[in-house]
């Protein structure tokens, strides 16, 4: 039993140390080149507008939608309401 708890002490300060030891030193960055700057902000730009172009066409879809569904919920509304005429 006095060997168990003196495992798992040791076990803690093992943990305790390896916890505070600094993290290992990042790898050097590299500097990209302005040229490899703008061609990536371009490409960014560009998604940006693909994005905004498909959010807008689904926007539109969308209000086609409702409003074909309004007109519909409104033609079986008044065809409900009339009455049938008898001859």
């Amino acid at each position: 039993m006095k060997k168990t708890i003196a495992t798992l002490i040791a076990g803690l300060f093992a943990t305790a140390a390896f916890a505070q030891t600094p993290a290992p030193a990042a790898a050097p960055t590299t500097t990209a080149t302005p040229a490899a700057v703008k061609a990536d902000a371009k490409a960014d730009v560009k998604e940006a507008k693909v994005a905004t172009k498909h959010a807008k066409a689904k926007t539109k879809h969308a209000a086609k939608h409702a409003a074909a569904k309004a007109e519909a919920a409104k033609d079986a509304t008044v065809a409900s309401a009339a009455p049938a005429s008898t001859k």
